[in-house]
């Protein structure tokens, strides 16, 4: 199992902090093992859990222009046309995938073009499905424009657990389907917003994976 590269320091963290605690607990405490074994138990079941949220599997990516792909592993949970203010400020189609903690937690670019936007936004840590999520939480925006023209725009939001968002993007730089656009930790959101007669190929309650389930349909 591969291990994302924004798991090697929170990893260690958890490893050397355990390994102290339990070290103190056997010199300090030689006549109770049973704290530092129970400790011990503890550590190994939080630092699997912790690993099974970094792992980094590989993807089969089906490249093609007219696909849209899943931005990320998780499930559908909003599919409704809604009004974008921050930057088409027209309507949309909305698309949104929770990401629960043991999804697996990398980005994936939903199309290939040139990102002609983008934004960070400090923000609130609400949890991931509330509605005001999308607009107060700690988040991203990034719009790419595909060689058909299409301008798709995509939304990192951090939820309650999540208290940091990795981007992997700049405005003007080329992306390609597939690829990785960032990271979110523990537990979050993407939304993406479609043009408004997008044909959509998933419905609410779905389950996706990144950069391979096909989530709509484009043409230019």
């Amino acid at each position: 199992m591969k291990i994302h590269k924004e798991g090697y320091a929170t990893l260690g963290i958890v490893f050397a902090s355990a390994v102290v605690i339990i070290g103190a607990l056997f010199f300090l405490l030689p006549e109770h093992p049973a704290y530092y074994t129970s400790f011990t138990f503890l550590f190994v079941l939080v630092f699997i859990i912790t690993l099974q949220f970094f792992r980094s599997p590989d993807k089969r990516i089906l490249m093609d222009p007219e696909n849209v792909l899943a931005p990320a592993d998780g499930k559908v949970v909003v599919i409704e046309e809604t009004v974008e203010n921050e930057y088409f400020k027209d309507k949309r189609l909305q698309v949104s995938i929770f990401m629960s903690p043991f999804n697996v937690h990398t980005n994936i670019n939903p199309v290939s073009g040139i990102v002609k936007f983008f934004r960070y936004h400090p923000g609130k840590f609400l949890v991931a499905w509330h509605p005001k999520s999308s607009t107060e939480n700690e988040r991203t925006s990034i719009v790419v424009h595909t060689p058909s023209h299409v301008e798709i725009l995509f939304r990192q939001i951090a939820g309650a657990l999540a208290k940091r968002i990795v981007w992997y993007v700049k405005e003007g730089q080329p992306v390609q389907q597939g690829s990785e656009f960032g990271f979110i930790k523990f537990g979050s959101r993407v939304d993406i917003f479609l043009p408004i007669g997008t044909k959509l190929l998933v419905n609410i309650g779905d389950k996706t994976t990144g950069g391979e389930t096909v989530i709509a349909k484009i043409k230019g």
